[in-house]
């Protein structure tokens, strides 16, 4: 199958088939493989607690398993062929509005698998104006910004979302900085399930180009990011250090929305899940099912920043196994933490008081703050440059007037 060429901005209808024909082909040869191992476990009658029984079965057995994978596989490659020859004509066809969102939503999920074996629902990096790819040379960004200020702001988007989706409730964080305080908006569109290191490397390469080929002299440069963004942009920070990449001697400020430093419990939950699940043979073929959450969801269970945090852990989830990476000291860095209590102080001192808040839904407010027990791997995020925004959710965080006016404020 060929690769698909990074200049292909979107992709219709027909594409869509083919990529949801293979996902399909998988989870079908996925789901014979549960099949075949549990009833491999029975066979074998292990104790209750013993070890799961790895083998394949044997025999006729063996021999019907082998066969609907290999049917399965046969139909889905014939099925991909033919899609492949009306792909051009159902492209043509306008998306619906809502086709982006339910793609971002499948690539957070499955995104590393989705890669991994070329589906063409797989999201490619880009940063992207008004929801097209830019091209990253100085005259195709004249082009695309002919009214381009020297103050640059990248914005990141969180899991499972897209760059369209900072338009919350009529609200663009990005369109409003540039409204009232002429900053240039640029948006990244990236896989959320890929591993966050594999996307900060990615995201590290592509600002170095922006700003080596933005059209006019770079004044200032700034970060907004979202959620799991904000994890994408702290990677993305050490490997242009590792690599001595110009774009981060640039940057000057930092801003944090809702970002699970520290990870978020919910994944912790599912790390739980797993490990449970895996301690019977009968119920540890389902353990699998558990998996099926990507790297990058994986990599929330404690906030993995580069390589070496998710080699490391393996399958045991409990561990907190992250290299200390304090934020660049060059650059003013911004957290803000909301929560679904009504009430409550704007800023807290320090841990314990983070702690007494709810969190957001998804994040808590001390993972978000930057705060940790441990020294080594709390932010140190100056306590005037934190603030907790009370009686909102997760999402609020893209669209509340108080919100804006403390980026703004921060940005000004």
């Amino acid at each position: 199958m060929p690769k698909r060429s990074p200049a292909d901005a979107v992709i219709g209808h027909g594409t869509d088939l083919r990529g949801i024909g293979r996902l399909t082909v998988d989870a079908i040869t996925g789901v014979t493989d549960l099949v075949e191992s549990v009833h491999a476990t029975i066979v074998a009658l292990p104790s209750p607690l013993g070890a799961a029984v790895r083998d394949p079965t044997r025999g006729i057995t063996g021999l019907v398993y082998r066969s609907v994978r290999g049917i399965t596989r046969f139909v889905g490659d014939g099925l991909d062929l033919a899609l492949a020859q009306f792909a051009p004509l159902l492209n043509r066809i306008d998306s619906l509005p809502q086709r982006g969102a339910v793609v971002s939503a499948l690539n957070g999920v499955l995104g590393d698998h989705l890669a991994a074996t070329d589906n063409p629902l797989a999201i490619d990096m880009h940063l992207r104006k008004d929801g097209r790819p830019l091209k990253l040379g100085r005259k195709s960004l004249a082009a695309a910004y002919p009214q381009a200020t020297g103050k640059v702001v990248v914005l990141i988007h969180g899991l499972c979302m897209n760059d369209l989706q900072w338009n919350w409730n009529g609200h663009d964080h990005g369109a409003a900085l540039a409204r009232d305080a002429g900053w240039t908006p640029v948006y990244l569109h990236y896989n959320t399930g890929r591993h966050i290191s594999s996307n900060g490397r990615e995201l590290s390469a592509q600002l170095d180009k922006l700003l080596r080929e933005w059209p006019v002299p770079v004044e200032r440069f700034a970060i907004v990011c979202h959620s799991m963004g904000g994890l994408v942009a702290r990677s993305a920070c050490h490997s242009a250090q590792r690599g001595k990449r110009q774009w981060l001697s640039r940057l000057d400020s930092l801003v944090f929305l809702g970002t699970p430093h520290h990870g978020a419990p919910l994944e912790r939950a599912g790390s739980w899940f797993d490990m449970l699940i895996a301690l019977s043979p009968y119920t540890a073929p389902f353990a699998r099912l558990g998996k099926i959450r990507s790297a990058g969801i994986q990599d929330l269970r404690h906030g993995n920043l580069i390589e070496a945090d998710w080699r490391k852990h393996g399958d045991d989830g409990r561990r907190d196994p992250r290299t200390p990476l304090p934020l660049p000291e060059s650059v003013r860095s911004y957290a803000i933490a909301v929560s679904t209590d009504k009430e409550g102080a704007s800023n807290v001192g320090g841990l314990a008081a983070a702690e007494r808040f709810s969190g957001d839904t998804l994040v808590p407010v001390a993972s978000a703050l930057g705060l940790h027990p441990d020294p080594a791997l709390d932010l140190r995020i100056p306590k005037s440059h934190r603030w907790i925004g009370h009686g909102l959710h997760h999402l609020d965080l893209l669209g509340d007037a108080q919100v804006y006016r403390r980026i703004r404020r921060w940005l000004g």
